[in-house]
């Protein structure tokens, strides 16, 4: 393998909710019985992995790390059981951007602390380890939850691609891309970490 971007270096991120590892084929079978949690490979505006189809995901995301084109994580719930996966994507070395995405949750741990964890493990990473000027996510205009969630994070809606990508279903999807920066990440840490001291 040759030198991968800083970006792409295999790191493991833990806090109080979650445990980011780096993504690995012997996680297979724990992220297949994730995803069956909630069926989620049957939602028709995003792009889950079917359990059978888990193994080709996984050569699929370590393919991309070998190019250094993303950074894949199997994110963890707090007893360290395999509940999804997220990444570091679409990765711009030259400029020091990164989009977020690529991810999915289990029904179980879906609304709970831990995605905002993740992004916080993950926003802090990018901004304070790597030193990136922006990150970035996208999701579909018409997945509403995702939406939300990203919004919550603090981060801004920069615009729409329109008719940007082919769904799974055959129909175009139109992208949301919203970003964080480098200097609006000091205000939208302090948010995260207030939201993680709340109880819930």
């Amino acid at each position: 393998m040759s030198a991968l971007p800083p970006i792409c270096t295999p790191v493991t991120l833990t806090g109080p909710h979650v445990h980011l590892l780096p993504l690995a084929r012997e996680h297979a079978g724990a992220l297949a019985e994730a995803a069956r949690d909630g069926a989620l490979w049957q939602l028709w505006y995003t792009a889950v992995p079917q359990p059978e189809g888990m193994a080709a995901e996984i050569e699929r995301r370590l393919g991309l790390l070998e190019r250094g084109a993303m950074l894949p994580f199997t994110v963890c719930d707090a007893d360290g059981v395999p509940v999804g996966m997220t990444s570091y994507m679409n990765v711009d070395a030259a400029n020091q951007r990164v989009e977020i995405g690529s991810t999915w949750y289990a029904q179980r741990v879906q609304r709970s602390g831990l995605n905002t964890n993740a992004k916080r493990l993950l926003l802090g990473h990018a901004f304070e380890q790597l030193d990136c000027i922006a990150v970035e996510f996208r999701t579909h205009r018409l997945n509403t939850q995702s939406r939300r969630a990203i919004e919550r994070l603090g981060a801004q809606l920069d615009g729409m691609l329109r008719a940007h990508q082919r769904s799974p279903n055959g129909t175009l999807r139109d992208t949301a891309v919203y970003s964080i920066t480098a200097a609006e990440w000091p205000v939208v840490r302090a948010h995260l970490d207030h939201q993680l001291a709340r109880p819930r």
